[in-house]
Order: structure tokens, then sequence, then C-alpha cells
């Protein structure tokens, strides 16, 4: 341990014990309290590490949100007990390093897949991006210690700067909106429903205020009965929010887009076959042989879109008028097949540019409907500041290689003769809150095209499928997914999943398309400033708890 370390322990335990030596009738915590609150140095980093591990469990594909209590309360009294704001940063850094690196250890696996070009780079997947967002969570926690909060004041402020930094996440340097608080709700549909009036930022403000309170039974400048009441509001809110979503459930229409029925194919191609020229016509018939119904029970009723996942064709379909021909001889007059494709053309100046696309065709063969992701993966579809990368140095995008995908326009809704307008959504563009449609025309339902090969069997799946999910819940749309490998599934427009297809399932599923709402919900309208208005109440009171006894 170093001076400085020695000295903030110091420090910190110190002011951790003023703050709990009258902790004698705060519900018998008085002994756990004064433990976490005079850790210091790598005890103290070590518990919150394990602390923010621990709270991965309360995500997908867990589900365990009992947990959150377990893994925010200890660190809303270490908060409390630090010297100053620099020594909050570092609590609040170490919880989010562990936090990341156990729930995002999955995106690792992405390097593997050409493991002699990208395997250097596993530390950077494993430990650089973790420590990278965990600077958000140190933000956090160092705004927490600033707030003039005591008494309930204090877990308040530490989920109104939790929220705020989860906001700042999801949007600064492109955004990475993912592990966030409020997708431990996704396994349980009443409490989701909250989504559709806050988003998932507020839901996820709520949860992390309601998992914090708990904090308040071993603070001893509360008396009892304010201690109890504080955790029973608490538990009445959730409760609350619970009994209006199940309201919302018992009211939800089941209806369905008459005469539209949907086929989802999953080839179950694995990534690293994926690309490989010599196979090219082997995966191509494969989609080919599910599209037709091989190894698949017969639609309900003829099936009007057949849908392939993100870069299903692996080749540019625009210049091969044998592979449209093929195509058409599965599509009926009035329906279409949808697949990610990639495209090229040339720009006025010549230069040669390439897309992560959609590509609608009907039966003629004829590409009638065209969409160009928007929202691309730095590191992954495009090398940011790649013209200052030396050339010796191997840092190719690892999804798109020596050559960057361009983005496409934005969003947008495609409008097919006999179908419902569609928001196109390609991979990763599923994750961002409330930018998933074009602002007009409303679309009716979402369709998201991915490629999660990439991740094999893993928690990743999981976790982008859970999040795909809230987006549905969000917009009141219904949701159409279509992955490589999995998983694939109809989500209806309150998060109900209709028709699925398992993590490396190869086959097809006939599904109907629900009907969205009729209305846009108060999410849709009015977006983050739901939120913003909780984030402003909630910190009225931290500033309110000052100056009340």
């Amino acid at each position: 341990m170093t001076t400085t370390d020695q000295a903030e322990g110091d420090a910190g335990t110190e002011a951790g014990a003023a703050a709990v030596t009258p902790v004698t009738t705060a519900i018998g915590l008085s002994r756990v309290v004064r433990v976490f609150s005079a850790l210091s140095g790598w005890r103290r980093r070590l518990v919150a590490f394990g602390l923010g591990a621990l709270a991965c469990l309360a995500l997908p594909p867990a589900g365990l949100v009992v947990v959150l209590p377990v893994a925010l309360v200890p660190l809303v009294w270490m908060v409390a007990a630090q010297p100053g704001i620099g020594a909050a940063f570092g609590l609040g850094w170490w919880f989010g390093f562990g936090h990341f690196v156990v729930g995002l250890y999955w995106i690792s696996f992405a390097l593997l897949v050409d493991a002699g070009r990208f395997a250097w780079l596993l530390p950077v997947a494993i430990a650089g991006l973790p420590a990278v967002l965990a600077l958000f969570t140190g933000a956090a926690l160092a705004a927490a210690r600033a707030l003039p909060g005591r008494g309930l004041g204090r877990p308040l402020g530490v989920a109104v700067a939790w929220g705020a930094a989860e906001w700042l996440r999801g949007h600064l340097f492109t955004g990475f909106p993912w592990q966030l608080i409020g997708y431990a709700w996704v396994a349980w549909p009443p409490m989701l429903q909250a989504a559709a009036w806050l988003g998932i930022y507020g839901l996820g403000a709520l949860t992390v205020a309601a998992a914090t309170v708990p904090a308040v039974l071993g603070d001893p400048t509360l008396s009892r009965r304010t201690r109890i009441a504080a955790v029973a509001v608490a538990v009445l809110g959730l409760s609350g929010l619970a009994g209006a979503g199940a309201l919302r459930l018992a009211a939800a229409p089941a209806a369905t887009v008459p005469g539209v029925t949907l086929r989802l194919v999953q080839p179950a191609v694995p990534q690293h076959l994926k690309w490989r020229s010599g196979l090219r016509e082997v995966h191509f018939a494969r989609h080919l042989g599910l599209s037709a119904g091989s190894g698949a029970a017969a639609a309900p009723a003829p099936v009007v879109v057949t849908i392939w996942p993100e870069t299903a064709v692996t080749f540019f379909l625009e210049n091969d008028p044998d592979a449209r021909r093929r195509i058409a001889e599965l599509v009926r007059p009035g329906s279409y097949l949808i697949t990610g494709v990639p495209r090229t053309a040339r720009d006025r100046d010549g230069t040669r540019r390439y897309w992560n696309s959609l590509a609608a065709l009907d039966h003629r063969g004829r590409i009638v409907a065209r969409y160009d992701k928007f929202h691309l993966v730095p590191f992954g579809e495009y090398l940011p500041g790649r013209d200052w990368v030396p050339a010796w140095l191997p840092l190719g995008a690892v999804a798109s290689g020596a050559v960057d995908f361009s983005a496409g326009p934005g969003p947008r809704t495609l409008a097919l003769p006999g179908l419902p307008p569609v928001s196109p959504l390609i991979c990763y563009e599923v994750i961002f809150p409330g930018a998933v449609t074009a602002p007009a025309p409303r679309p009716a339902w979402l369709l998201n095209l991915t490629n999660d090969a990439w991740y094999g069997r893993t928690a990743g799946p999981h976790q982008h499928f859970a999040i795909a999910r809230v987006r549905a819940v969000e917009e009141g749309l219904p949701l159409v997914r279509v992955a490589t490998t999995g998983i694939s599934g109809v989500v209806d427009p309150f998060g109900r999943v209709q028709a699925r297809l398992e993590l490396g399932a190869q086959g097809v599923v006939d599904a109907p398309l629900p009907v969205g709402l009729d209305r846009p919900t108060l999410y849709t309208r009015i977006g983050d400033w739901g939120f913003a208005a909780l984030l402003l109440l909630g910190a009225l009171v931290v500033v309110v708890s000052r100056y009340t006894r």
C-alpha cells in the first residue's frame, strides 16, 4: 500500500467511524455499516469490484433483481464514509470496473473469430473498455458524494447521479447504453411497462432509488419510524408501478395484422465460416432451403414476408442477377423477402463506399426498398481516426477489415405496398432509446436484423434480445428480430415474446405480426424529458434533506 493509499484509508476510516459512532439503535445494522464504512486501501477496492460484479446478476440473462439492494446498499454506506470527491470517484470506478468486466466479457469472443489478427486486443476488450465505462460510474459516485444530502438524501443522491451517468454513457462519444440498470425488469412484464412512460433511463433511476433506500436502515440520524417509512414508501412505489403495469397488460389487445404472416429464418452459420468465399453458395443455399420450408412446419397462412438476418447475403446482391432470380422463386406476388446485405457504390468523385444494408425484394427479384445502417459500431464497422493510425499497426475494424463502412442517413420508415410501414434497424441500432424511428411518418412495427454469431453461446445475445424487447415497450410497437445464430423472435408492443428461435438453433418460425398501439406512448411523445423531471425532483429532495431534521 502506498503512502497516499494509507493516508486516504486512514481518512476514510476516521470519516466512516464518525458517521457511524452513534449507530447503536439502527435496527441492528451498526456493525455492518461500520465494517463497510471502515474499509480502506485494497480491501475497499476489492469489495467495490465484487459489489459491481454482483450487480450483474440483476441483469439479463440472470435477471435476479433481488441482488440489487445487496450490491447497492453497501455502496451507499461506503460513499458516505469517503473523505472527499476523489475517494468517492475511486470507489465508483472500482464498482463500475467489476460491473463491466463481468457483464461485458462476451465482447472478447468477437476477437477470437480471427484470433490471428485480433487476439492481441483481448486485454483491451476484457479490461480496457470496462476501465473506460467505469469512468461514468466513478463520476456518478463522485457527484453523489458532492451533493449536499444526508439521511434519505444520501441514497437518493446516488440514484440521481447514477441515472444522469447512465444517460451520458448512452449519448457521449456515439454512446453505449448497454448494462443499464432498468433492464433488470425485462423478465418482469408488469414492471417493464413503466418504460412506456419514462423510458429505460427513467425506469433505471427509479430502480436504483428503490434499491438504495434500505441504506437508511443503518442511519442513526433518522428516527426508527422515518427509516421504516422510507423503506415502505420504496416498496409501495415499486408495487404501484407493477400494479399499473399489470393493469396495462390486462387491457392489452392481442390483435394481429390481418393477412400478414412473417417467416423468420435463422441459418445458424458460425461466424468463422460466414465470409469464406468457398462456402458462399453453401450458405446461400441454406437460406433458400429454410425459406422454402425445409425443416419447418407449414405456415398457418401464406407467407407474406420472409426475413433473413444481417448480412445473410455475403456478396453484392445488386450485381448478381442469378441470385436475385433464385430469391424471386420463393416470393409470391404481393410478398417480399427482406435480407441483410452489403452494398457498394461510387461517389461522384469516384470514391468507392460500402454500407451495411437491408434490401427488400419482390416476386420479380427486384430490390424495391433499401436501408443503410446509420449508427455504426466503433472499431467494429469503422476505425475512428483511421487516417492517423500507422499502416504497420493491425488495427482494422473487426467486422469491416481494411475498409470502413459508411453511415446511412438516419432512421427511416419504409413503405412496402401491402405491408404496414416499418422502421428497419440493423444490429446495434436497436440499443439506443428514443432513436429507433424516424420523426415521421410513424412506423407500425420495428424490424431488427442482427448477427450475434460473433459472440457464440455467451450472455451477449441474451442481453441484446432483452434490450430489443424494451424498445417495443417504449415505442408501443411490435418488434421483429432475426439473428444469424439467435435469438430471433416476434415481440408485441408490451414486450411479450410471441414467437422465438433459441440461441444456436437452425430453423424458421412463422408468426403473425402483432398490431401496434393506436397512439404513441408517453415516452414516444416526450422522450427523456420525463426522466429529466425525475432527476430534478430527486435532486430537490437531496438538497432539502440537508436542511431538514
